[in-house]
């Protein structure tokens, strides 16, 4: 199953054939297609209205550098931020992980969005992709951040999606303009970056988005498109049940597959649910590669749908949003990593 990249503000002729063709699953927003709240929710619509109300449609809304939608949402700290604040007050920074996760869902949910690929569970260790969208460098501090997230996210009537799996915090190089590549065995692994992915799978995320990454101690592939890491590690070892996705496929590192015929295929073949073709000029690519979608495919994409949520004016209503956005926005969203 795919879900796909918009061009603009409105749905253009080419693009409702594509919210019809066998395997599309909905579609991923981006500051492209976002000028005002009222806009974005007709977009929502139409998309729904040109595919069928079973479109699931998706954001990244993290906070700090990777927030698409700005103007009229709450401007959110990232979250490195967050884990900063730890180091003064770890309960105060355990509630602030659940309100900022509940600011962002319940925001997002009022428009129509189903869900935001969040929270990003890498460890702060240097990475130039990741950068202060991580919580954390210590393991553990990262793992009880991540569950508070995922908790908030879910009182917010949204799925949690877990990236970028199995780490990209300790690998310097950006997946989006390079190949990446971590030598280190999978006992150092396991050690430090699997642990906030296990913590947060026991709060009951739904979903895991994979890294383009590769780990040659474990795979010659990139993560997403492994077996290893999908079937025997994260579905093996750490015993998760969700929805597997792949980062997107436009990005530098996944071209270790081939064109984008080949990306679609082998993460489909390693065992990922849903596939990102996040910008329109290899949308038709991508859906001409894919293989028939088994049956009962997009029903198995249903925990990432949201649930009924507020309305915008029923949420300016709720002193508690006043209260978290009040907490979350006195962060200092310059602390940098912690």
């Amino acid at each position: 199953m795919l879900l796909i990249g918009l061009a603009g503000l409105e749905l253009e002729p080419r693009e409702r054939d594509w919210l019809v063709a066998p395997g599309v699953a909905g579609v991923i927003l981006f500051a492209r297609n976002y000028a005002h709240r009222d806009q974005l929710m007709g977009l929502v619509e139409s998309v729904r209205e040109a595919g069928g109300e079973h479109l699931l449609v998706a954001v990244d809304q993290e906070g700090g550098p990777v927030q698409r939608f700005r103007e009229g949402f709450t401007r959110l700290p990232a979250l490195a931020a967050i884990g900063a604040a730890y180091a003064r007050d770890p309960e105060n920074a355990v509630r602030l992980a659940e309100e900022h996760a509940w600011v962002m869902a319940s925001e997002l949910r009022a428009c129509g969005v189903d869900f935001s690929f969040a929270p990003v569970v890498d460890l702060a260790r240097g990475s130039t992709a990741i950068g202060p969208r991580a919580f954390h460098q210590d393991p553990a501090i990262a793992g009880e951040l991540a569950q508070a997230y995922v908790r908030g996210m879910h009182l917010g009537g949204m799925a949690a999606v877990l990236k970028h799996f199995p780490g990209h915090g300790s690998v310097a190089a950006d997946t989006h303009k390079t190949q990446a590549i971590d030598p280190r065995p999978l006992d150092a692994i396991h050690q430090a970056d699997l642990r906030p992915f296990a913590e947060a799978i026991e709060a009951h995320a739904e979903a895991v988005m994979m890294a383009h990454v590769i780990y040659p101690a474990i795979d010659d592939k990139p993560a997403g498109f492994s077996r290893v890491w999908i079937d025997d590690i994260l579905r093996g070892d750490l015993g998760f049940g969700g929805i597997v996705i792949s980062d997107d496929i436009s990005m530098a590192a996944a071209g270790a597959a081939g064109g984008v015929g080949a990306r679609v295929q082998a993460h489909l073949a390693a065992g990922c649910d849903l596939v990102l073709a996040c910008f329109p000029d290899v949308v038709d690519e991508a859906i001409a590669a894919l293989p028939p979608p088994p049956a009962g495919a997009m029903e198995a994409l249903a925990p990432l749908r949201g649930a009924i949520g507020a309305t915008w004016e029923g949420l300016l209503d709720n002193p508690q949003r006043d209260r978290f956005i009040a907490r979350i926005t006195a962060l200092d969203d310059t602390e940098g990593t912690a």
